[in-house]
């Protein structure tokens, strides 16, 4: 670590746009559904690549998918999927780009059920953020029983690319878990946001 840098988690490595990632939105809670879609979908665009690949393609996806707008994406149709394929902003992939698609639409679903997305995803970790207090990257699970529980759960409702793997990587990203470990100085900023 560069003398006069704080100390950070590992995974962060040295390029500005994951550090700038790292401080400023991982693992801090979100309870809006706009920005929990877009996690959604980004996380679900990541499997089998890099976050740094997707974190590079972000603004990418931001355009193709109307900002994120869940209501406007749960629109999207044939045409829709044929631009999306042809964009080189984002990844190319059909399932995904589906998965994307239909997620707004179970999204959709569960507000009208819930009142929010946001509300449901909470209630998984009893609407506060998890403080495990992981002193290693070893520490660090690839999913827990909460997010096993929430990827059913959303699975059932129709959610694509939502596997437990996926949905803890949500998790951590939206800050229903705090995994920072405890001696990476945003662990304990947001410890005190709990």
């Amino acid at each position: 670590m560069p003398p006069g840098e704080p100390p950070r988690c590992g995974w962060t490595g040295s390029d500005p746009l994951m550090i700038a990632y790292h401080d400023e939105e991982w693992g801090v809670p979100v309870r809006d559904d706009r920005l929990l879609f877009e996690f959604l979908v980004l996380e679900g665009a990541q499997a089998g690549l890099s976050w740094m690949t997707i974190l590079r393609r972000r603004e990418g996806y931001r355009s193709a998918f109307a900002g994120f707008d869940p209501d406007r994406v749960a629109a999207f149709g044939e045409a829709d999927t044929e631009r999306l394929l042809a964009d080189a902003s984002i990844v190319r992939n059909r399932a995904k780009i589906e998965s994307a698609v239909g997620n707004a639409r179970a999204l959709l679903a569960v507000r009208e059920q819930r009142g929010s997305f946001a509300a449901h995803l909470w209630s998984f970790v009893d609407g506060r953020p998890v403080q495990p207090a992981r002193r290693s990257m070893s520490d660090l699970p690839a999913e827990t029983p909460a997010a096993r529980a929430l990827s059913a759960d959303l699975r059932r409702r129709g959610f694509r690319f939502a596997g437990p793997t996926i949905v803890y990587s949500l998790m951590q990203a939206c800050g229903l878990v705090n995994d920072h470990v405890t001696d990476c100085f945003r662990w304990a900023a947001l410890a005190r946001e709990d």
